[in-house]
């Protein structure tokens, strides 16, 4: 048979080419490789490549690798430290956490006989190298010369870290036994990184998953932006970011990593802990999830390294010669990986190596035990150590690291590469027996069974190399450091408020959010904070009304601008203008990306130790409907900063419709504890609101964030009225704006409240009621109905515990001492907002809202639609009176039609 006739099978061989000519190819390879290295030869290839599209050849399209390590060993860096040092010190941590964990539900189960309280040690056991060389090596901590790294911990993962400040002296016993024990506050350790309840320690929180994964991109980018705009030099720092491989299933976690490829944020590592297990099974059971994820990224630009194999594999396939091993790693999908784990040794060298005689012989010089003891690449330090040194030290992208780990890595028959790893809790005596033995746990037998936590001396070998590392590594990680300085803040008094403080004068019409943004630019140009300032806007800038922001500071990018923006044509002075020290975050269509800016600038105080000033502003239908796990992951992280819904209102944003109508966003803030949320109608009361949080967040140092709903409805802007109070009045939440008097006297005198640019036909209403039926009112402007129910709840709490003290009364109590109603509520919000406050109102209270679906239309057919309108509210003002036995009932139909209401119309909440 003619050679090229040969259909070849081995390796390497390709049917209808002369064997011999094809080696001289090979060789060829071989020669160039030799003499001008990798780097070239790549280029070279790229070249051929090209060479060979134009005439024609369609090249295969491969997004990934051999599933083989990424750094071969020749290439792998000599470890820096002292293996059985760092072996025994992660022996030990690993031992603690694992204590920690099941001695807290064997004490919370006496309590709670269904289960105690819970808590992880799968997680931990298989990422347990990836942290300890990370630690003993990479983290830095913030110091002097040294912004420090940012750690994005994996959350199920808290335990090791935990254990690991219990060794380094951080937390004491006491801390451990009180794991998911925090009552009362300050007693015990947080089951997940939450940075509200360990203000010290934990900077991230991360366990809602898909979360920390963007956070890490923008934060890293934020580094960026803050370096660029030469306000602090943040070069020397890295984002770490731990994640499962499950984890990337969420949206969240793939969204956005084109940004930081695009943006070069060769400043960020992700090491994703691919245990090959989620929640419940498999993350690929049919597949290959480090070859997905190459794939993924590798596609979008970032520098992937697989860590797949451990340092016991280099010998197989040094003698891997026909590239047999190679192909089997890569055909066996990850349900078997998985089997393969629990199956043993007899098990492995049947299914695995018993596919093909070569691969059989191969593996003869081991025992079954040694075949069931080959690690994977996430175990082997060395492994993980060289694909650290290669991502920190690669230079134009992002790096992530693929790291195959066994999930409940050494728990044994507790959870070892199991399907209920996950819930691992407890384990019985022989399991800890056995764990304290392979491990090589310093404890006595007849210990075992009580799990003692253990720490060796401070003098001690290991003590001493830890606390080195850390030494020479700047300090501990996670740390949470918030600057002590404080800003000085502009008075009510400076010129960034004076204009809006004084209304339009009879100039014509603005809208709350054409006042908000001439506060921010005022703000802006302000010399003590403005170039603090960090504004957000996702691609509505022109919607806003916002563009001259553009030209005026520039939209940050980190390549400046490559292009002459088509909108400068002509002399236009509000264009498009990209620059490298931009202060603006345009985020583009992306309010996902742009919260996680929000909380990157909002924590800047804290983990950079600068305080920094975001406004964020978006269309307030997509701000805690889409991202509201984002927003309380902002409060968990102690953010600050102004979170701002712009095109508020469910009938204000005329002829937008159901989806874009937002009438609840206040009750969805409500729920946030350190957030405040306020609902203006004027731009006075906006200045009066943005000022005072300025203060109490910047001057002041409170850890706090605010939520402003602000309105496109342009009318007259009134000047502040001078009345004594009125300020505190606007920030308590409420203040009496006008009073209509009766030519009768009037035994109920009707309240009437509203907030936002519905406060219009409230006061439009007052008019109706005085000249259509002589009744005087009194009109409020509420700004917060959160903030009135979260002032009283408090005083009814402090009062029920106080029984012998002299009852406290709440500013509402206060506000509307003497008042006998009915009180009438009107807003552009769904009843429930308003409703917050029933409990302490002193009579008849009837709130109006917009409960049900938005829908396109005028703002006045909409108003009458859900019932919220002049007329509505006048209505439901004579109804009230009438229930109270102070309106003649019979005429309330003959008002109807006057009023021109129709009885019989449809049900907006059910429409």
């Amino acid at each position: 048979m003619a050679t090229d006739d040969l259909v070849q099978s081995a390796e390497g061989l390709i049917e209808g080419i002369d064997p011999v000519e094809l080696e001289e190819w090979y060789q060829s390879l071989e020669d160039v490789l030799h003499r001008y290295g990798p780097e070239r030869t790549e280029h070279l290839l790229v070249q051929l490549r090209e060479r060979a599209y134009h005439r024609g050849v369609m090249m295969p399209f491969e997004l990934t690798t051999p599933y083989i390590n990424t750094i071969p060993v020749e290439e792998q860096p000599r470890y820096p430290g002292n293996l059985d040092m760092e072996r025994r010190i992660k022996s030990l941590i690993r031992w603690n956490a694992m204590a920690m964990v099941v001695r807290a539900n064997k004490k919370t189960s006496v309590d709670d006989p269904t289960g105690g309280v819970g808590g992880h040690i799968s997680t931990y056991a298989s990422s347990a190298t990836l942290y300890e060389v990370a630690y003993n090596h990479f983290f830095h901590a913030r110091s002097e010369d040294h912004t420090g790294d940012m750690v994005y911990f994996q959350g199920h993962a808290s335990p090791g870290m935990y254990a690991r400040a219990f060794m380094e002296g951080r937390l004491n016993e006491s801390d451990l036994e009180n794991f998911r024990q925090e009552v009362p506050r300050g007693s015990g350790l947080s089951s997940y990184p939450h940075p509200w309840l360990m203000p010290e320690f934990w900077q991230f929180p991360t366990v809602s998953m898909g979360l920390g994964p963007i956070c890490s991109i923008y934060h890293a980018r934020f580094l960026r932006y803050m370096e660029h705009r030469g306000l602090m030099d943040t070069s020397k720092s890295k984002v770490w970011a731990f994640l499962g491989d499950g984890e990337i299933d969420e949206p969240e976690s793939l969204g956005a990593i084109t940004l930081a490829s695009r943006e070069h944020l060769d400043n960020l590592v992700w090491v994703v802990n691919c245990n090959l297990q989620r929640l419940d099974g498999p993350v690929r059971g049919n597949g290959k999830i480090i070859q997905e994820l190459e794939g993924a990224f590798r596609g979008a630009g970032w520098n992937c390294i697989k860590v797949v194999w451990g340092g016991d594999w280099d010998s197989l396939f040094s003698r891997d010669f026909n590239g047999k091993l190679v192909k089997r790693v890569g055909e066996i999908v990850d349900g078997q990986y998985q089997k393969y784990v629990v199956a043993g040794g007899e098990y492995i060298r049947e299914h695995f190596f018993g596919a093909d005689q070569e691969l059989f012989d191969l593996v003869d010089h081991l025992t079954d035990d040694q075949l069931e003891k080959l690690k994977r690449g996430g175990h082997d330090p060395e492994k993980v150590f060289a694909a650290y040194e290669a991502a920190v030290s690669h230079k134009g992208a992002p790096t992530v690291i693929l790291a195959k780990t066994i999930k409940g890595y050494g728990l044994g028959e507790a959870g070892e590469g199991r399907m209920i790893a996950h819930n691992s809790k407890k384990m019985n005596n022989e399991e800890l027996h056995s764990f304290r033995e392979r491990f090589n746990i310093p404890i006595a037998t007849d210990d075992v069974d009580q799990m003692p936590f253990y720490r060796p001396a401070d003098d001690s070998p290991e003590m001493t190399y830890l606390k080195a590392r850390r030494e020479q590594l700047g300090g501990h990680v996670p740390a949470r450091k918030p600057t002590e300085e404080r800003l000085e803040v502009p008075s009510l008094d400076d010129k960034s408020f004076k204009r809006q403080l004084a209304g339009t004068g009879g100039k014509g019409g603005v809208s709350t959010t054409q006042a908000y943004g001439a506060i921010l630019q005022g703000l802006m140009r302000h010399k003590s904070i403005g170039e603090r300032i960090v504004p957000i806007i996702p691609d509505e800038a022109r919607t806003f009304g916002m563009e001259s922001f553009f030209s005026t500071f520039g939209i940050y990018s980190s390549k400046g601008q490559l292009y002459e923006p088509v909108d400068r044509i002509g002399g236009n002075l509000m264009y498009y203008k990209e620059a490298k020290d931009g202060q603006v975050l345009e985020e583009g269509i992306n309010e996902a990306g742009a919260m996680s800016s929000f909380i990157a600038a909002g924590t800047a105080y804290s983990n950079l130790g600068m305080n920094m000033i975001p406004f964020y502003i978006y269309y307030s239908m997509f701000g805690f409907q889409r991202v509201g796990d984002l927003i309380w992951c902002a409060a968990d992280s102690r953010t600050k900063g102004f979170l701002v819904g712009g095109t508020s209102g469910r009938t204000t944003l005329n002829g937008e419709g159901l989806q874009h109508e937002d009438g609840h966003s206040h009750v969805m803030a409500a729920t946030v504890p350190n957030l405040l949320a306020y609902d203006p109608a004027y731009a006075y009361e906006l200045c009066v609101i943005i000022q005072d949080g300025l203060r109490r967040m910047y001057a002041e140092g409170e850890e706090i964030f605010y939520y402003l709903s602000v309105y496109n409805e342009g009318y007259e802007m009134p000047a502040m009225p001078e009345v004594e109070g009125i300020e505190q009045g606007i920030l308590n939440g409420m203040y009496h704006l006008s009073s209509t008097e009766s030519g009768a006297k009037q035994s109920k005198r009707p309240q009437l409240f509203g907030s936002g640019t519905i406060l219009k036909e409230v006061l439009a209403a007052q008019t109706l009621l005085k000249e259509k039926y002589d009744i005087g009112t009194d009109v409020w402007s509420v700004t917060s109905y959160s903030e009135l129910c979260r002032d009283a709840m408090s005083v009814n709490r402090w009062n029920t515990l106080h029984p012998n003290e002299t009852p406290k009364t709440s500013i509402l109590t206060d506000t509307l001492a003497g008042q006998n109603g009915p009180f009438i509520s009107s807003s552009d919000n769904i009843r429930m907002v308003a409703d917050q406050i029933r409990e302490w109102i002193p009579g008849r209270y009837v709130v109006l809202g917009t409960d049900g679906f938005g829908r396109s239309d005028t703002r006045q057919v909409l108003r009458r639609h859900f019932e919220i309108d002049a007329e509505c509210v006048t209505f439901a003002t004579l109804s009230a009176l009438a229930d109270d036995g102070e309106f003649d009932k019979g005429a309330l139909a003959g008002v109807l039609g006057d009023l021109g209401i129709d009885p019989d119309k449809i049900d907006p909440r059910t429409a």
